[in-house]
């Protein structure tokens, strides 16, 4: 096995026998399940507070209207509002004044109370008294059941997205899948930089500091040392991607498989069951066909060529931005060094990302064409713009600048690397770093 070979496979071992990262492995689909379930199981939690609502409706219009909550009670006003905000006693959380006719005089409503008003509580009452409203607005144009016409004229329409392909076959289509796939990619390979190019960075970095460098680089080239520890780290990464989907694809099945053991134990009897058999026989003809639209739309997209540039652009884009981070931390000598570096490619980084959720709008535009051209903001955009099958030669084109600018970045980093590594006590400037590329 060659010397850069021997690096990453130190690399590669020393990182994934830490105890930090098995517990990490194993504790972030943990995390992730908890961080979507805990927010929806709390949300549905009801508190035992119930807040008094008092209405004052002059109009003796409105206030009937309004229905109980599970979080608010509204009640007929028997003060008035200089009572109700003067009372030593205050077990009313709102008041809600109703002065004339809201159709008239919009602004003649108006919620009293001591703390912040809720949305929710905003909402509810907005939520009546427009209804209110329409009613009344309709009923003064004396149109005899002009609200049931509305009603019957009301339709649902969505237009069907067909693709055909050359040899005249044709195929259901959906932009939101598209979308969904490559806004999912764009995602995972923004988080494996950032992740993963920061852990290139931080090792280089600990290493100089530590003056390990110095032996290293007595029985091994630069060049070699940097890119066996590119490598070494991006295995590392590619290595906790595939367990997590493991994991998760784990958690999901052994989730689905306890529901519907719950669902078969002794709390679920025979009268259930059937019941359960019932409904489903029931279940919308509509929502059934709208399941196959989504099958015959997933199967309209080419998964072998999305995933094989998603491969392409994932390897190339790490490469090159990891060349950068290690280039960076040979080049620093404390953390603190390293935000002057770190701010530009940050920067790239956001706005590659934003550029591709905005390139899903049109695709084909300039802002989607020239950053799925230019190296630092292709690895992001362009797999925003695969799923919506832009031609070939845009492909071609876009990974061949990827892969030439990371072999001239990965070159360019290597000689900074080689010089940067063994520089101790001088904060580094950009100009000087420039002339480290120059040194034979």
């Amino acid at each position: 096995m060659n010397k850069t070979g021997l690096i990453i496979k130190h690399e590669y071992l020393r990182r994934v026998r830490k105890k930090s990262f098995i517990i990490m492995t194993f504790l972030m689909p943990v995390l992730m399940v908890a961080l979507v379930t805990i927010p929806l199981w709390l949300a549905n939690i009801k508190g035992d507070d119930v807040r008094r609502i008092a209405i004052i409706d002059r109009t003796e219009k409105y206030g009937s209207l309004f229905e109980n909550t599970d979080n608010y009670v509204f009640l007929e006003a028997d003060k008035s509002l200089d009572e109700y905000r003067n009372a030593e006693r205050k077990d009313l959380f709102a008041i809600l004044v109703i002065s004339d006719d809201l159709l008239e005089n919009p602004n003649a409503a108006m919620l009293y109370s001591e703390k912040q008003i809720p949305s929710e509580l905003s909402r509810i009452v907005n939520q009546v008294l427009i209804k209110q409203m329409e009613s009344d607005k309709l009923a003064s144009f004396e149109i005899p059941d002009l609200q049931q016409i509305i009603d019957d004229s009301r339709v649902q329409f969505q237009i069907q997205t067909i693709k055909w392909s050359k040899d005249g076959t044709e195929s259901s289509s959906s932009g939101t899948i598209a979308y969904i796939i490559g806004f999912i990619s764009t995602i995972v390979i923004y988080m494996f930089i950032m992740m993963y190019g920061a852990m290139v960075m931080q090792g280089v970095s600990e290493e100089k500091t530590n003056r390990i460098v110095e032996i290293m680089v007595s029985s091994v080239n630069p060049f070699s040392l940097m890119m066996g520890k590119i490598v070494g780290i991006g295995l590392v990464g590619l290595t906790q991607i595939v367990l997590w989907s493991i994991l998760m694809i784990a958690f999901i099945m052994i989730g689905s498989t306890g529901f519907l053991a719950s669902g078969m134990s002794g709390g679920a009897d025979m009268a259930a069951m059937q019941q359960g058999m019932a409904m489903s026989q029931q279940m919308n003809t509509a929502e059934l066909q709208e399941g196959f639209e989504w099958i015959a739309q997933l199967q309209s997209f080419n998964f072998g060529e999305i995933i094989f540039f998603f491969v392409i652009f994932f390897v190339g884009g790490y490469l090159l931005y990891a060349s950068l981070f290690a280039a960076i931390g040979s080049a620093i000598n404390s953390p603190e060094d390293s935000q002057q570096f770190m701010a530009p490619i940050m920067i790239i980084m956001i706005f590659a990302l934003y550029a591709g959720m905005y390139s899903a709008d049109n695709p084909d535009g300039p802002l989607a064409f020239w950053c799925s051209i230019i190296p630092f903001t292709s690895p992001i955009v362009m797999l925003m713009r695969i799923p919506y099958e832009i031609p070939l030669w845009e492909k071609l084109l876009s990974v061949t600048l990827l892969f030439a600018s990371s072999v001239s970045f990965v070159w360019l980093s290597a000689k900074i690397y080689r010089v940067g590594i063994l520089m101790y006590g001088k904060k580094p400037q950009i100009k000087e770093m420039i002339k480290w590329i120059t040194y034979k």
